[in-house]
């Protein structure tokens, strides 16, 4: 049956920034579908274990600022420790800088470039390590955005960061197919969450962005659920090196 190609009972899935927003909700969806969840993150993510762990399912919680790249290994080996195996990761934590081109600082390019694009690179080539390690593949689902086919405006090392991500994407996919790993990516539209709220709290901007929207609203960390877990699962075995919109609409227009 075909819904049985959606299961991911037994699964380990290590999801990073996925304290709140889109990242808890991709990890509460694959909870959902039976996988054991790995969180990644600088804090806490207290709300995210409460929703897994009242599913039945486990999740470990690993702190880390993965902006700095020689915390991976070990973040790793922990998991595999704990965990048995590894066989999806969630590239979501990222940051944004908002500031005009002409007087943007080199601070703020290197903090969203080392984050969003830097350890997205390192932690992929860490978990491939492990797949082809352990002999059965895997899935590496990174998060892209509508600023990965668009300029935008005001957020120059986030628009570089997630046309990069995009292109690494395929580039991953290229390469490591031929171990069984599917790389592909979600690039989420005009969503809810932290990142935004500054948009959403200018009306005339937020009434712009939802006019373009043909579903006529911002989207929610719910609707990346059916996404991340058909990209994670068997359901998904020939697509490599793709990035999913989830956007509404929005590029349609």
């Amino acid at each position: 049956m075909i819904l049985n190609a959606f299961e991911l009972q037994g699964r380990v899935a290590v999801v990073t920034g996925c304290d709140t927003g889109l990242g808890q909700g991709m990890a509460v969806g694959l909870a959902e579908a039976g996988c054991d969840i790995v969180g990644i993150n600088i804090v806490e993510p207290v709300e995210t274990i409460e929703r897994v762990t009242a599913l039945g399912r486990r999740f470990l919680s690993l702190t880390a600022d993965l902006s700095k790249t020689d915390v991976i290994p070990g973040l790793l080996e922990r998991a595999v420790a704990e965990c048995g195996n590894i066989d999806i990761l969630v590239n979501n934590a990222g940051i944004i800088r908002r500031e005009d081109a002409i007087e943007f600082s080199e601070k703020n390019w290197d903090d969203v470039m080392n984050l969003n694009i830097k350890s997205v690179f390192f932690m992929s080539q860490a978990v491939a390590k492990q797949f082809i390690k352990q002999g059965t593949g895997g899935k590496i689902i990174n998060i892209a955005s509508m600023l990965s086919y668009q300029g935008g405006i005001r957020v120059p090392s986030y628009t570089a960061s997630k046309s990069a991500v995009m292109g690494v994407t395929r580039l991953l996919a290229n390469e490591w197919a031929q171990h069984g790993i599917n790389v592909n990516a979600i690039a989420p539209g005009y969503m809810a969450t932290n990142n935004t709220q500054q948009l959403r709290a200018d009306e005339e901007r937020s009434a712009a962005i939802l006019e373009r929207i043909p579903a006529g609203r911002w989207g929610l960390p719910e609707d990346l659920k059916g996404p991340v877990v058909f990209l994670a699962s068997s359901a998904s075995d020939y697509i490599n090196g793709y990035t999913v919109a989830v956007d509404g609409g929005w590029l349609a227009r």
